[in-house]
């Protein structure tokens, strides 16, 4: 048998500091195997940026999940309810589909879902939802995430997630006493309504000068389901709403 599966799904779950073991716990009871955790910070459309000369920052503790199709329903749910994403300000979860897994199918006993996804299975309708998102994934040097930040929020975004990481590139090649410097990364999560993805990519490849070498790269993943959003949609339309009651437009 191939070492690639198909049939799973990633669930991204962003929560505060301090939330990501009742995600994983909710998670494993509903039938995922596992999951990893890492921390960021999180910024919101009106962040107060700096208090006294000094950066305000929110720690975030991303899960990533990843769970057969077959059980997509109950662990989203389960996650749901331990963190109540429901609520306002709990944190988000969405769903990102998966073509291939490879390198966990012996850790995470796998092999098992693969037959009965493969052929029919017993998959669970996901819910319809109004709007559709995107997750931009976008990679800058260390310092240039604040350009991503406001580029985004200049078009558009409600908010994002940014994390620390380190890279390479055939632009950085520095060393020092012959030891490779990796420079370090920001990476911002950006989930944004489908229909304002064109205009927030632009937005940040304008802003954070993406076009030029060595300065960052940003790419679109589909989103299939998202939780803990609602409130910042039902926001804009009664916006919308209390806007055209006061002059006819929309």
């Amino acid at each position: 048998m191939s070492n690639l599966i198909k049939g799973q799904k990633l669930i991204v779950t962003i929560v505060r500091r301090e939330k990501a073991k009742k995600v994983i716990k909710a998670s494993k009871a509903a039938g995922a195997r596992g999951g990893t955790t890492l921390i960021g910070n999180g910024y919101r459309l009106n962040d107060k940026k700096r208090f006294l000369g000094i950066p305000l920052e929110r720690e975030r503790e991303v899960i990533l999940t990843l769970v057969p199709t077959s059980r997509i329903s109950e662990v989203m749910n389960a996650i749901t309810d331990a963190v109540k994403l429901n609520e306002p300000r709990q944190g988000i979860g969405f769903i990102i589909d998966t073509k291939q897994v490879t390198g966990i199918c012996h850790m995470l006993g796998l092999e098992e879902e693969v037959e009965e996804n493969e052929y029919g299975g017993d998959n669970q309708p996901m819910t319809e939802q109004n709007v559709l998102y995107d997750l931009i994934v976008t990679i800058v040097n260390k310092g240039d995430s604040e350009d991503v930040v406001d580029a985004t929020r200049k078009a558009g975004a409600e908010g994002g997630t940014i994390l620390t990481g380190r890279g390479t590139g055939i632009h950085e090649k520095a060393k020092l006493f012959n030891i490779l410097i990796e420079p370090e990364k920001e990476v911002v999560l950006t989930l944004i309504s489908r229909d304002k993805t064109s205009d927030v990519l632009d937005a940040i490849n304008e802003d954070a000068e993406l076009k030029k070498p060595g300065k960052g790269i940003a790419f679109v993943l589909e989103v299939e389901k998202t939780v803990g959003i609602n409130h910042l949609f039902n926001q804009m339309v009664n916006e919308k709403y209390k806007k055209y009651k006061n002059d006819g437009t929309l």
